[in-house]
C-alpha cells in the first residue's frame, strides 16, 4: 500500500543551518532514498549536498566537485551515494546510461535539477524544495511518505534535545544501528570536551499478538523503552562494573546521551579474537556472577524496574524460531509437521526442566564482541566496557558464558573456547556453593537454545526483513550446536535434528 505524502517546512537563516540540515539528513537516509533537490541557482541545493556527503564520509575536507559536467559523482561512503546533477540532461532516457537506477538500487542518490528527469525519478522520493526568503535566508520544503518525513521529524527532535542540554551547536555523526530499532551517534561538543554518545531508541509500539494475546516482544522479554537500560546501568556501575554513565536524557522521547567508553574492542583489526581480551572478558563475567542484584530496581525518575525471569516460555518461544525458520528453508518451504513440533517442544520442555536447579543471576543476553569495549588503560574488571543490556533478565548464569565463547559474529577456535571455559571454572571453584557439574549442564542446554534461536534467526531475518548479511553466520551457530550436543542431557535434541536433517552437510566456520 502506497502511503501518502506528508510535508515539512523549515527555516534556514544562514549557510550553517544549510550545512546542519544536510549533516542531519546523512544521518538518517537508507539505501533507496533518492533526495530530489529543487530550487533557484545559489537557493543552497549544493551545499547541502556538500554537507551531506562530507557528513556520511566523516571528513570535512572531502572533495565534493560539481557533477554538472559529468552529470554524476559516485562515492563510496556508509552507504553509496551517487551525486546527480542534470542540469545538462537532454533526455530522460540517458539516465540509464549514467547509471541511475543502479546507484538507486544500492545506494543513495542525490539529484540536483530533478525535473530534467521527466517522470523517471521514484514516486518514493524526498522532495527538497528552496526557496529564498524575502527576510533572508531561506525556506525549505521536505515533501516525502510519512515514514520518511517521521525519520527526518526525529533527528531534527535529537538536535533539539542536544541544544537544551547544553550541547548547542555539536557536532553529530553516525556510529551505528543494529538489528533492532535503536542507533546511535557520535556527538562532539563545541567546547572541545569528551566525546559522547547519543542512544536513539524510541518506544515501540506492540506487534500483533501471537501468543496468549501478548507480541513476541513481551514473551521473551524485550526491552521497549529505554528504562530498563538506565535501571541495569545504574545496577552495574553501583557494583564497580564497567558501565556507561548516563549525561542527559529523555526516557519519554527515548534519547540517551551517554558516555564513550572507547574505540576499541576484542578483536583485532581481521576480526579475530584476541586471546588476552577474550580471557578479561570472561573474569569479568565470573565477578558478575558472583555479585548480587536486585529484581527491582529503583529509576531516578520514579518507579522501579522489574528484572523478568528467562522463563519457560521465554526460552521455548526463541527456541521455536529454528523450527519455525530454519527447518521450513533447509526443506524449500516445508513446514515441520504437527508430529515433528510436538516432538521438538516436549524436549524443550524436559530441557528447561533440567535447569531447576541451576543458578540464576543477571543475565546481560548479548555478552559478546559487538558489545564488549576493551579499556587497555584500566585494571581488572574495570577493562571490560559493557554495553547493549536493555534485555537482561534473571536465568541461568550460564547463558551469557555461552554468548562469549560460542560468539555469534566471530569464530572462537576451539582451543580458546577450551581455555576461556578453564579460566571461568577456575574462578568459580573457589566459591564454596558453586555446582561446577550443575553449571556445565546449564551450559550445553543454553548453548543448544541459543544456537537454535540464532539458527532460526539468521533465516527469519533473511527472508521476512531483507537482511541476507546475516546468513554468513550460520555456518558457525549450527557448529555451537554441534558442541552443546557433546553433553549427555542433548542427547534428545541431538536425535531429533538428526532425524529432522539439521546440520546435514554444513560446513564448519572458517576462522575470519
Amino acid at each position: 500500500m502506497t502511503e501518502t505524502n506528508t510535508s515539512l517546512n523549515l527555516t534556514l537563516q544562514n549557510e550553517a543551518d544549510t550545512i546542519r540540515l544536510g549533516e542531519e539528513l546523512a544521518l538518517v537516509v537508507k539505501s533507496g532514498d533518492c533526495l530530489a533537490l529543487r530550487g533557484d541557482l545559489g537557493a543552497g541545493k549544493s551545499t547541502l549536498s556538500r554537507a551531506l556527503l562530507r557528513a556520511m564520509a566523516d571528513d570535512d575536507y572531502l572533495e565534493v566537485p560539481s557533477p554538472t559536467f559529468t552529470l554524476v559523482q559516485n562515492y563510496d561512503l556508509r552507504l553509496p551515494v551517487a551525486h546527480f546533477d542534470l542540469y545538462r540532461l537532454s533526455d530522460p532516457a540517458e539516465l540509464e546510461e549514467i547509471g541511475f537506477m543502479d546507484a538507486l538500487e544500492n545506494g543513495v542518490c542525490l539529484v540536483e535539477w530533478p525535473d530534467k528527469a521527466g517522470d523517471c525519478l521514484p514516486q518514493t522520493r524526498i522532495d527538497i524544495s528552496f526557496a529564498f526568503d524575502p527576510a533572508g535566508g531561506r525556506t525549505i520544503s521536505i515533501t516525502a511518505s510519512a515514514t520518511k518525513i517521521a525519520r527526518i521529524k526525529r533527528v531534527l527532535s535529537i538536535r533539539r534535545f542536544l541544544d537544551s542540554r547544553g550541547y548547542a551547536g555539536a557536532r553529530r555523526r553516525h556510529l551505528t544501528g543494529d538489528a533492532s530499532t535503536r542507533a546511535y551517534e557520535y556527538i562532539y561538543p563545541t567546547d572541545g570536551g569528551a566525546r559522547r554518545i547519543l542512544m536513539d531508541a524510541p518506544r515501540q509500539p506492540d506487534g500483533p499478538p501471537i501468543r496468549d494475546g501478548k507480541p513476541y516482544s513481551q514473551i521473551v522479554h524485550l526491552a521497549e523503552d529505554v528504562y530498563p537500560f538506565v535501571a541495569i546501568d545504574l545496577a552495574l556501575r553501583a557494583r564497580g562494573f564497567a558501565a556507561p554513565e548516563i549525561f542527559e536524557s529523555d526516557c519519554e522521547a527515548g534519547l540517551l546521551l551517554i558516555e564513550d567508553l572507547g574505540p576499541d574492542t576484542v578483536l583485532d583489526e581481521g576480526g579475530r579474537p584476541i586471546a588476552e581480551r577474550y580471557r578479561a572478558s570472561v573474569a569479568c563475567l565470573a565477578a558478575l556472577h558472583a555479585t548480587p542484584f536486585e529484581r527491582d530496581i529503583p529509576l531516578p525518575t520514579g518507579g522501579v524496574h522489574h528484572v523478568p525471569d528467562y522463563d519457560r516460555t521465554a526460552m521455548k518461544m526463541e527456541a521455536e524460531l529454528l523450527i519455525d525458520w530454519h527447518l521450513p528453508w533447509k526443506r524449500n518451504g516445508e513446514p515441520a509437521t504437527a508430529a515433528e513440533r510436538a516432538e521438538y517442544l516436549a524436549i524443550w520442555d524436559a530441557l528447561i526442566d533440567q535447569l531447576a536447579d541451576a543458578e540464576k543471576t543477571l543475565v546481560l543476553r548479548d555478552f559478546h564482541s559487538p558489545n564488549i569495549i576493551w579499556r587497555g588503560d584500566r585494571q581488572g574488571i574495570d577493562r571490560i566496557g559493557l554495553i547493549d543490556f536493555q534485555d537482561a533478565m534473571i536465568g541461568p548464569s550460564a547463558y551469557d558464558l555461552v554468548s562469549v565463547v560460542q560468539d555469534a559474529r566471530v569464530t572462537v577456535e576451539r582451543d580458546l573456547v577450551d581455555q576461556l571455559m578453564t579460566d571461568y571454572l577456575s574462578i568459580r571453584r573457589s566459591e564454596s556453593d558453586f555446582n561446577e557439574a550443575s553449571f556445565l549442564k546449564a551450559w550445553s542446554i543454553m548453548s543448544a537454545q541459543r544456537a537454535c534461536k540464532l539458527n532460526g534467526l539468521w533465516v527469519r531475518l533473511m527472508t521476512r526483513d531483507h537482511k541476507p548479511g546475516y546468513m554468513k553466520h550460520m555456518p558457525r551457530t549450527l557448529w555451537h550446536l554441534s558442541v552443546a550436543f557433546e553433553h549427555e542431557a542433548l542427547a534428545p535434541l541431538r536425535d531429533w535434528c538428526a532425524r529432522v536433517g539439521i546440520g546435514e552437510n554444513e560446513s564448519l566456520p572458517q576462522a575470519r
